[in-house]
């Protein structure tokens, strides 16, 4: 039987998801990160000096609070939803992203003219480029979440994501269209930036190392312990490696509710950029109670009524609130003019 489009396109999306190595969600990555989590609980038993029970180790990954808890169902539709979504919005991302290196190297080009090849042999010109792309998808991905938390037009999108009442690895689905389309710009564009000058330097193009299309190195810490970062696992990091990785409960305390917490540790896989710009917390070893979402008890949370159409209804009421100030301003200037 002939599947139509529409499906053929869902299945292709669903296979890049899973089956890709470079995605990140992919069943290696999710495998990964069970295992590590798996270790993680079994050293920990052994520590108390109790027997290591598959049950126990079972219950303390899937916890039925967690599993069972709207949020959760509520990841799930975001999940599906954001199959068909993000594939527009890469789209959108690629364009920016070529148009921008080339406008770099352009620009470049014009001001101190056309570079002499590298001497460096390829392998060594990919390895700094694969490194430059990660720490500029890294800043990347640091601005824009600093952007999101501190512009409150930008909140009301990305505070969608902070609705999660529970973690679970479904959670870094549950994001606003809006700010899925200006994360993937704003990654788009620091990459290109990164990129075009990386290859006027060399004077010649140079690749990075990627697995389907993602860098080694983003791929690596995917299946490390990326997907512990939205889950009830407390792995923490202390001491240097906290201020350069960020852990499990680095993001965790991201997704806090305590006041203490707000606006700390924006990065994805490195604390560094945190710790530059004063915005890192670095947790203790020792798990602390946290409690997660925005508004648990406002109505519409986890529908899509509330989550997908009320952000524009609250950024329209901040965009109203500023038009009359504007006026005035230029008014006022028009008077005195």
């Amino acid at each position: 039987m002939e599947l139509s489009p529409g499906l053929l396109f869902f299945w292709h999306q669903l296979s890049k998801l899973f089956f890709s190595l470079g995605s990140h969600f992919s069943f290696t990555s999710l495998g990964a990160a069970l295992l590590i989590a798996t270790g993680f609980y079994a050293a920990r038993q052994i520590k108390r000096g109790r027997r290591i029970r598959l049950k126990t180790i079972w219950r303390a990954l899937f916890p039925k609070r967690i599993i069972a808890h709207p949020s959760n169902y509520a990841d799930i539709g975001y999940l599906f939803f954001n199959v068909f979504v993000f594939g527009l919005v890469f789209g959108w991302a690629v364009l920016t992203y070529q148009t921008v290196t080339n406008g770099i190297i352009g620009v470049l080009v014009a001001a101190f003219g056309r570079p002499s090849p590298s001497t460096l042999p390829p392998i060594a010109a990919n390895a700094i480029v694969t490194l430059l792309l990660f720490l500029a998808y890294e800043l990347g991905y640091w601005f824009n979440h600093w952007l999101s938390h501190r512009v409150p037009l930008l909140w009301e999108f990305h505070k969608v994501h902070h609705s999660a009442e529970v973690l679970t690895p479904l959670t870094n689905f549950r994001v606003h269209p809006v700010y899925a389309w200006i994360f993937a710009n704003i990654l788009a564009l620091s990459a290109a930036i990164a990129n075009g000058i990386a290859n006027y330097w060399f004077g010649n193009t140079a690749y990075q190392y990627a697995l389907s299309d993602t860098n080694i190195i983003l791929v690596f810490f995917i299946h490390g312990y990326v997907h512990l970062q939205h889950s009830h696992v407390w792995i923490s990091f202390g001491g240097w490696l906290g201020r350069v990785f960020v852990s499990p409960a680095h993001h965790q305390i991201h997704h806090s509710r305590n006041p203490a917490h707000f606006n700390r540790n924006y990065g994805s896989c490195l604390a560094l950029w945190d710790w530059m710009f004063g915005t890192l917390h670095v947790p203790g070893k020792a798990r602390e109670k946290l409690t997660f979402g925005v508004e648990p008890d406002r109505y519409p949370a986890h529908t899509i009524t509330g989550e997908l159409f009320a952000p524009f209804l609250r950024a329209a009421t901040l965009v109203r609130a500023k038009i009359p100030r504007l006026t005035f301003r230029v008014s006022r200037r028009a008077r005195s003019a």
